[in-house]
């Protein structure tokens, strides 16, 4: 009999993947530290995640590093998940984030993603259509993070997290999955915004990157 060690999803179990990343223009190493967290690796595994892909950049590299040594595949640190990630990519992140849509040929389905409050970065995921949560970064100051995370939340498109309280997110992308996949559409109906997302971005933002 097949023996599935707490560290290693369950064989056979579809692969549902959260994706993390920090961007390539700023340091975020609280958002890596909190995705390597027990509460948040407890929370991905309640929620039948199967891996976690983390984009961890240059100086987030030690901590990632770190983690893999204190919990190497098979215990119990891990969760049952299959945890790996890398500093940076030139080619850029689009087909790592498409990972998080499943597919119905290989047997994956649909996960999240964890993303730093850029536009850029919350554009692509949109297009992608998977649910997302959107960290600012404590850090960096006046750059409208925190406002944009909390209208496009306010409108429906994503969750809004803050660094601290990543477990609890779990859930609520889960919830914003139900409601990116019903009807009627997300930002419809007579509560819905006037501003098209497009406006909402350019508002707090000042530009699409």
């Amino acid at each position: 009999m097949a023996h599935n060690t707490p560290g290693s999803p369950q064989k056979g179990q579809p692969m549902k993947l959260c994706f993390v990343t920090i961007g390539a223009t700023a340091s975020f190493d609280m958002l890596v530290s909190s995705v390597l967290e027990k509460s948040f690796l407890k929370a991905l595994k309640g929620h039948s995640y199967t891996h976690l892909l983390v984009q961890y950049g240059e100086e987030g590299r030690s901590i990632f590093e770190e983690f893999l040594s204190n919990n190497p595949p098979g215990s119990e640190g891990r969760y049952g998940l299959e945890i790996n990630g890398f500093d940076y990519k030139k080619t850029g992140l689009a087909k790592d984030m498409r990972l998080a849509k499943g597919q119905l040929a290989t047997g994956s389905t649909e996960g999240m993603v964890v993303s730093h409050a850029g536009s850029g970065s919350i554009l692509e995921v949109l297009r992608i259509g998977v649910p997302l949560v959107v960290v600012p970064n404590p850090r960096l100051q006046d750059n409208h993070q925190e406002e944009l995370a909390n209208e496009l939340s306010r409108q429906g498109y994503v969750v809004a997290s803050q660094v601290t309280d990543l477990a609890s997110a779990v859930g609520k992308a889960e919830s914003l999955r139900s409601r990116l996949h019903g009807w009627p559409p997300v930002n419809s109906g007579i509560q819905s915004s006037k501003q098209g997302l497009a406006a909402v971005m350019d508002d707090e933002m000042g530009f699409i990157d």
